[in-house]
């Protein structure tokens, strides 16, 4: 049996470090060489929280009943709760590996606020809402952590913001604090599962995208944060090249992200789309751009309103099921047909297809628990965003309504495995996809995987064979 250590880089785009960078990145491309890689496809939706749970539990989103950040609670109009660990109710890999007595250090992996017991200790991710929580298990570790950090970080507060000088030092400042506690942890505790998510990518990503992408509409020609991205992701690669140092030649390493990056073209302000087509009627309509608020809409003559988001949720208001709800139950298929024939016929400011798709949730899922949304949409295929507030005037937007914004969420992120017994195989690997990670890991622990977890568990102890087999 090796240890394994799961490094996440959340948001790390494939194309950036397969391929423009993979040159500037030797710690990552040593992996590679030494090992096997591939881009890795992403959830529905790919975003942070369902993502990473779907990835360590091997469950998606519909039987985790986890659609995003904030999820509705009933059929209310103002009932949502923030995801959280108490948000799973499945086991993730560190539970199993955990009651089969094997130690587990886990750093700021999604969804981990509050902090659940495990064989070993753990430290909370960025949905933790401050150091006023308790936010280790055991408590006691809070202590150390803080100390290791000089004062620690759970994320890069305002990420959206304009002066983009000082958000830089912010997010370094912040990638240094989460290292320096995973290298303590990985060298002076006892452990079999390492796994450690880093936020910092995906923060530089959203805050300096349009810098050095030459096809992004704001980009600018010799600004002064062209390399931005890129010394960031070298920065990293410097970061991992110092822990991988200290796992020691028995680990089994894998680096992953839970989904990747592009460029944001714009926003689709999806209820004053709804409104345009008669789905949706306010009260009255806004003098200024204002989020949709459930006393904003006239409900009794509403059929549909829309959340904002890297995606699209789409909400009917349903006789029965919504407090005021105005499409009957036999009608309910026929509007989300409408709806999706609709959206799929939308164009961009030039009247060109725009190639946005909207699902229903049964189609994407094994079970469809908790109150999902009715339709889940991507404009543009992730090139546009959805905007949910109003007054804007119009079904496109160019600024977005909850501060500056360069990039979306793409559907592949990165993989690499690099098991500490096999020779070098340097291959690249397709049809990877994020749930084979669970049952990977629990394969490289020795552990049985769970019947009902998703995805195939890869490599077990003929690496070359596997890689043969998916290659």
């Amino acid at each position: 049996m090796s240890r394994v250590a799961v490094i996440g880089l959340d948001s790390a785009a494939p194309w950036l470090v397969f391929e423009l960078w993979r040159d500037q990145l030797p710690n990552l491309t040593r992996l590679m060489r030494r090992g096997v890689w591939g881009e890795m496809r992403s959830t529905h939706p790919p975003i942070t929280v369902p993502a990473w749970a779907s990835m360590m539990t091997g469950k998606d989103p519909g039987q985790l009943g986890l659609y995003g950040f904030r999820n509705r609670r009933a059929y209310t109009y103002d009932d949502y709760a923030f995801a959280s660990s108490r948000s799973i109710a499945h086991d993730a890999v560190w539970d199993i590996a955990s009651r089969a007595g094997r130690k587990v250090i886990l750093l700021g992996v999604p969804p981990s606020y509050p902090p659940r017991p495990v064989n070993g200790c753990v430290v909370s991710c960025f949905l933790t809402p401050s150091k006023d929580s308790t936010y280790t298990y055991p408590p006691s570790l809070r202590e150390e952590v803080e100390r290791v950090a000089d004062g620690y970080q759970f994320d890069v507060d305002n990420f959206r913001s304009d002066d983009k000088q000082d958000l830089l030092r912010r997010i370094y400042a912040k990638t240094h604090k989460q290292f320096a506690v995973a290298r303590h942890l990985v060298a002076t505790k006892p452990w079999d599962f390492f796994m450690m998510v880093e936020m910092g990518i995906d923060r530089v990503q959203h805050a300096f995208w349009k810098y050095f992408d030459r096809g992004h509409p704001k980009h600018q020609p010799g600004n002064p944060f062209q390399d931005a991205v890129r010394d960031y992701y070298r920065h990293v690669d410097e970061e991992v090249g110092e822990l991988l140092a200290l796992l020691g030649p028995d680990t089994t390493v894998m680096v992953v992200s839970d989904h990747g990056a592009k460029r944001l073209v714009g926003g689709i302000c999806v209820n004053e789309w709804l409104i345009e087509r008669g789905y949706l009627r306010l009260n009255a309509y806004p003098g200024e751009v204002v989020p949709l608020s459930p006393r904003l809409v006239d409900w009794s003559a509403t059929k549909v309103w829309g959340d904002g988001g890297y995606y699209a949720r789409l909400f009917l208001n349903v006789q029965g099921r919504e407090p005021e709800g105005v499409i009957a139950r036999a009608d309910y298929e026929k509007v989300r047909g409408d709806l999706i024939a609709e959206i799929a016929e939308m164009e961009d400011p030039h009247g060109r297809p725009l190639g946005s798709r909207a699902y229903r949730p049964e189609e994407l899922y094994r079970e469809v628990n908790g109150v999902a949304p009715d339709l889940l949409v991507y404009f543009g295929d992730l090139d546009w965003r959805s905007v949910g507030s109003v007054g804007f005037n119009s079904i496109y937007t160019f600024d977005n309504d909850t501060g500056p914004d360069d990039a979306n969420h793409d559907w592949n992120g990165i993989f690499i495995f690099a098991a500490h017994d096999q020779s070098p195989t340097g291959r690249e690997i397709q049809g990877l996809q994020l749930m084979d990670v669970a049952p990977t890991v629990l394969g490289q622990l020795d552990l049985a995987v769970p019947r009902d977890m998703q995805g195939r568990g890869l490599f077990g102890r003929r690496v070359a064979e596997d890689v043969r087999t998916l290659g």
